[in-house]
C-alpha cells in the first residue's frame, strides 16, 4: 500500500517559490491502473518523481506498506527504487552503449544476482514484452516503440510492486500508442502502474482510477481508497542493492569501445610520462645489469683481499683531499703557515694495521666460520713467496731474471714499483703490475672459470706451467722482453735515449711470433731461495746479484716446463689479461718449502731461533754493522774477499738488521700454513661479496666481544667501492630525470581529470538512468572510477610496451655503438610500478569528477540531453 499525507513540494529559484505539490493526500491500492491528468506544470511528473524516490519532499509523508519515508536514508531510497519500483520513460532512457539485454539486467547487477540468472531473466523480460529475437542489438537499432519496450521489461525484471510511467506513449505513433498501453494494462494486474500522461483518451480506455491535478492539487479522482476499505501493509525484507566493481568496469569499458578514438589518444597522452621514465628505468636497469656482470666477473680477479698488514685508506684520501684531522677547510687570515702533507701521507703509509690472518683462517675452518666460508664462491691462501726463475736461454750466455723481475732493475724501476705497491697496499693487486710469473688458483673450479685452455694440458707436476695470452694469441712485448723471449738490451738502451732526450736513436723492437711447438716445452729455470745465500764467517750472505754465484745455481735448479697455453675467458678481468705471462701450480711452492728445509742456512735458522744467520747477532738488536765491530778474525776472513763480496756482506747485513724469525723463514721460502700473508675471498655477485664483509664484520664484533681486539680485521676493498660509487652515481642520475620526467606524469593526470569530467557531462542520462534503476551514489563514483582505472591500466600498459618496443633499437645503437649488449632493459618489477602508479594517478585525478557524478541530481539527471 502506497499513502501520500499532505505532501508538500517547493522549488526555489532565485527569490521566487514555485509550489509544484501542495497539501496532497492520496493512497493507492496495491494492483490498480491509475492514470494522473493535468495540464503541463501542474505537477504531475514532480510527484511520480516523489513517489519513486528521485526527488524529496519538503513537507507531508510518504507512507509505503505502514513504514513513514521521513528516516529513510541514500541507501533506504536506493533499495526502495531497486526492488519496489520499475520506470518507463517517455524518452526510454536506455544506455545507449550497452545492448539491449544488457540495459534490461543491469538493476540485477546491483543486488548481485548471478550472471546467468540475470541474463535468463531478461531474456524472459523480453520475451514477456515481443522482443526475444532483438537481444543482442543496440537500442539505436531499434524503432521508439521497440526501445519503449525495453523501458518496459527493464522496468519489470526485478519484479517491482510499482510501475512509474512518465508519458509511455508520448513519443510514440497512435499505433505503438495503443500496444504499449495494452501492455502497462496486463501489468497492471498484478501490480500498481501509475502513468502520467496527456491523453485523456488513453485515460479513459485503460486506466481503472483517474486522478486529475492542477496546481499542485487534487482536482478529481475517480476511484479514491474509501475509509474501511482493506488495504495490505506487508513489509518485505529486501537486500541493498550494491554494484560490483566488475558491473561497472563493464558499463565503463562499454561506453568506451564508443569513443574508441579518444581512448586511445587518452591512454597515449597518459602513457608518455611512463614512456620517459620507463626509459630512464631501462637505461639503469641495463646500466646496473652491466656493472653487475662486470662486477661479478671481476670478483674473480679482484677478490676481497685481507692482508697481514693493511695501510688504512681514509687517513690517505683525508691527506689527498686536503683535509685536516678535523675534516675542516682553512681560509686564509693573513698568515701563510706549513700545511702536513707529505708528513700525513708518509704517516698514513707507516700507519698499517696488522691483521691476525693465523686466527682468522683457524675461523674460516670452525663450525662458525661455515657460513662465510659457504658464501664465498672460493678462498685463496698467499704465503708471499717470492720465486727465483731464470731464462738461461735466452740472449746468449747472459741469464735473464724473470722473477723477481729482472728487466725493472735494468730499467731502473724497482724501487719505484715497490714503493708504488707499499703504497697501494691492497689495491695494487687491481692494476696491471711487473711481474710475469704468478701462480693459478689454487682452487681447479676458479682456475676453470676464470682461464680457458688452448693448447697443451694444465699443471700435473710441480715442474710444468702455464703461457698466458690474450684472445688474439697475443703477449705484450714487456712481458716477451721480461721473459728474455725479447732482446732486453734493446729497450734498455731505447729507455735510456728516451732518458737523454735522444728521440731519433729510439728503434722499436722487431715484432716476434712463436708456434705453440716452440712454446710448448720451452724451460726456465727455478733456484730455490735458500740456495741464494753463501756463509761468509758466521753469517750468510745473498749472492743473488753475484753473476757467477747465480750461474752456478741455475746450474743445479730446478727446471720448469711450459705444458700448455691458456688465455682469460670473457668474464675475467684479471689485472695482467692483457699483458701476458707464466702461471705456476701451488705445488711448485712447497717444493721451495721442502727444497729449503733441507738447506744448510735454514737448519742453522731453525737451531738457533734467537740468532739471525744474516747477521749473528739476536734478534731485535738492530745496530748496524762497522769495522769497531769486527773481531781480528773477522777483519782478516773480510780482507780476503773481493770488493763486489765485501759490498754483499756489508749490504745483506744492515737489511736483516730489523729482521724477525719469521721474516728470515719466509725469505727462505719457508712458510707455516697456518700463517698467510693475504688471504683472497672470491665472490659470484656483488650480493655475496657485500654479504662476505657483513660476516667480517660480525667476525669483528665477536673477536671484541671476547676481549680478543688484536684479532679484528681491516681491510680496503678498491673494486667493490668503487663500482659502489659508479652504482650510485647512475641511481642519482636516473632519479633526477625521473624527477623531471615525472611532471608529464602530473599533467597527463590533470588531462585525464579533465576528460573524465567531460565523459561525466556526456553520460549523465546515464547516472539519472542509473540512480533510478537503485544505484547509490558510491556506485555511480565506482562507474566512473572503473572508467579511470581502465584508462590508467591502458596507459600504464601502453607505456610500458612501447618502452620495452623503444629498448629494441635504442640497445641495438648502443651496442653497435660501444659494444655493450642489452644496455636499455625494463625490469619486471619497474613496468609493475609504473602500471601502478599510473593506475593510481590516474583514479586520484578522476576522484574529483566521480564525486562529481555522485552527486548529480537524479531528476536533472534524466531531463538531460
Amino acid at each position: 500500500m502506497l499513502r501520500l499525507e499532505h505532501l508538500v513540494k517547493d522549488y526555489y529559484t532565485g527569490d521566487e517559490i514555485v509550489h509544484a505539490i501542495r497539501d496532497l493526500t492520496v493512497t493507492f491500492r496495491d494492483n490498480e491502473f491509475v492514470s494522473i491528468l493535468g495540464p503541463s506544470g501542474c505537477g504531475k511528473t514532480t510527484l511520480l518523481n516523489i513517489i519513486g524516490g528521485l526527488d524529496n519532499y519538503n513537507s507531508g509523508n510518504l507512507v509505503i506498506n505502514g513504514r513513514s519515508t521521513k528516516d529513510y536514508t541514500d541507501k533506504d531510497w536506493d533499495t526502495y527504487r531497486n526492488h519496489r519500483i520499475g520506470f518507463v520513460f517517455q524518452s526510454y532512457n536506455l544506455i545507449m552503449h550497452q545492448t539491449v539485454l544488457q540495459n534490461v539486467a543491469l538493476s540485477m547487477a546491483l543486488t548481485d544476482v548471478p550472471k546467468d540468472e540475470r541474463e535468463k531473466r531478461a531474456a524472459a523480460a523480453l520475451e514477456k514484452v515481443g522482443l526475444k529475437d532483438q537481444l543482442n542489438k543496440k537500442p539505436t537499432q531499434m524503432s521508439g516503440g521497440q526501445m519503449q519496450r525495453v523501458a518496459i521489461a527493464r522496468a519489470l525484471v526485478n519484479d517491482p510492486e510499482i510501475l512509474l510511467a512518465d508519458e509511455p506513449t508520448g513519443a510514440l505513433d497512435s499505433h505503438t500508442s495503443v500496444q504499449i498501453m495494452d501492455l502497462l494494462k496486463e501489468i497492471a494486474k498484478d501490480r500498481l502502474v501509475i502513468m502520467v500522461t496527456h491523453n485523456p483518451e488513453l485515460a479513459q480506455q485503460y486506466s481503472t482510477r483517474i486522478i486529475r491535478l492542477r496546481d499542485g492539487e487534487i482536482v478529481s479522482d475517480s476511484d479514491p481508497v474509501r475509509e474501511g476499505e482493506e488495504l495490505e501493509d506487508e513489509q518485505k525484507p529486501l537486500k541493498k542493492p550494491s554494484m560490483k566493481f566488475g558491473t561497472a568496469l563493464s558499463l565503463s569499458f562499454n561506453n568506451l569501445l564508443t569513443k574508441k578514438g579518444r581512448t586511445l589518444l587518452t591512454a597515449f597522452a597518459g602513457s608518455i610520462g611512463i614512456i620517459g621514465i620507463g626509459l630512464i628505468m631501462s637505461l639503469s636497469s641495463g646500466m646496473q645489469g652491466y656493472i653487475d656482470r662486470v662486477e661479478q666477473d671481476t670478483m674473480t680477479s679482484y677478490p676481497v683481499t685481507i692482508e697481514d698488514n693493511t695501510m688504512d685508506m681514509s687517513v690517505l684520501m683525508s691527506a689527498m683531499m686536503d683535509r685536516d684531522e678535523q675534516g675542516e677547510k682553512k681560509s686564509y687570515d693573513g698568515t701563510v703557515r706549513s700545511r702536513a702533507f707529505a708528513d700525513r701521507l708518509l704517516g698514513s703509509i707507516a700507519d698499517t694495521e696488522k691483521n691476525n690472518l693465523t686466527a682468522f683462517r683457524k675461523y674460516l675452518n670452525s663450525p662458525g666460520g661455515q657460513e662465510l666460508k659457504e658464501t664465498a664462491s672460493a678462498i685463496e691462501y698467499n704465503y708471499g713467496i717470492t720465486m727465483h726463475v731464470y731464462n738461461k736461454q735466452a740472449e746468449g750466455d747472459k741469464l735473464v731474471a724473470v722473477s723477481p723481475n729482472g728487466l725493472m732493475d735494468e730499467l731502473g724501476m724497482s724501487d719505484m714499483i715497490s714503493l708504488r705497491n707499499q703504497f697501494m697496499g691492497g689495491m695494487s693487486s687491481a692494476m696491471p703490475g711487473s711481474e710475469v710469473w704468478m701462480a693459478l688458483p689454487a682452487e681447479s673450479s676458479l682456475r676453470d672459470r676464470e682461464y680457458e685452455l688452448l693448447d697443451g694440458h694444465w699443471p700435473e707436476n710441480e715442474d710444468e706451467v702455464m703461457l698466458e695470452v690474450d684472445d688474439s694469441g697475443e703477449i705484450s712485448d714487456f712481458t716477451l722482453y721480461s721473459l728474455g723471449l725479447m732482446n732486453q738490451s734493446e729497450l734498455v738502451e731505447n729507455y735510456k735515449d728516451l732518458q737523454a732526450e735522444k728521440t731519433e736513436e729510439i728503434t722499436p723492437g722487431k715484432p716476434v711470433a712463436y708456434t705453440k711447438d716452440e712454446l710448448l716445452g720451452m724451460e726456465f729455470t727455478l733456484v730455490p731461495n735458500s740456495a741464494l745465500y753463501k756463509k761468509v764467517g758466521n753469517i750468510w750472505v745473498d749472492e743473488s746479484g753475484d753473476e757467477a754465484f747465480v750461474q752456478e745455481a741455475v746450474t743445479n735448479g730446478r727446471t720448469l716446463k711450459i705444458t700448455g697455453i691458456m688465455k682469460p675467458r670473457e668474464t675475467s678481468l684479471g689485472p695482467v689479461s692483457t699483458m701476458g705471462g707464466v702461471y705456476y701450480d701451488r705445488s711448485l711452492e712447497n717444493w721451495i718449502r721442502t727444497e729449503g728445509k733441507s738447506s744448510k742456512i735454514v737448519k742453522e735458522q731453525e737451531a738457533h731461533q734467537d740468532v739471525n744467520v744474516f747477521t749473528g747477532r739476536k734478534f731485535g738488536d738492530s745496530a748496524q754493522l762497522t769495522a769497531a765491530d769486527l773481531t781480528p778474525e773477522q777483519q782478516m776472513m773480510l780482507a780476503s774477499l773481493s770488493q763486489q763480496e765485501l759490498m754483499d756482506y756489508m749490504a745483506s747485513y744492515n737489511d736483516a738488521a730489523n729482521a724477525t724469525y719469521e721474516s728470515n723463514m719466509a725469505k727462505l721460502g719457508i712458510f707455516n700454513d697456518d700463517t698467510p700473508t693475504s688471504i683472497d675471498l672470491y665472490a659470484d655477485t656483488f650480493e655475496d661479496k657485500e654479504k662476505i664483509g657483513d660476516l667480517i664484520a660480525e667476525y669483528n664484533d665477536l673477536q671484541q666481544a671476547e676481549g680478543n681486539d688484536a684479532n679484528v680485521i681491516s681491510y680496503n676493498d678498491a673494486v667493490g667501492a668503487m663500482m659502489s660509487g659508479v652504482s650510485d652515481i647512475i641511481n642519482i642520475i636516473s632519479y633526477v630525470l625521473m624527477a623531471f620526467v615525472s611532471i608529464s606524469l602530473v599533467v597527463s593526470s590533470i588531462m585525464i581529470g579533465i576528460i573524465t569530467y567531460i565523459s561525466v557531462l556526456e553520460r549523465v542520462k546515464e547516472i539519472g538512468i542509473l540512480r533510478a534503476m537503485g544505484a547509490s551514489k558510491r556506485d555511480v563514483t565506482n562507474v566512473f572510477n572503473a572508467e579511470t582505472f581502465i584508462i590508467g591500466l591502458l596507459s600504464g600498459l601502453l607505456g610500458v610496451g612501447l618502452t620495452v618496443l623503444l629498448n629494441i633499437p635504442i640497445s641495438m645503437v648502443v651496442e653497435r655503438m660501444t659494444g655493450v649488449a642489452g644496455i636499455a632493459q625494463m625490469p619486471l618489477n619497474g613496468a609493475v610500478i609504473l602500471i601502478g602508479v599510473e593506475l593510481l594517478l590516474t583514479m586520484l585525478a578522476g576522484l574529483i569528477p566521480a564525486r562529481m557524478a555522485a552527486r548529480k541530481d537524479p531528476v536533472q539527471a534524466l531531463r538531460s540531453e
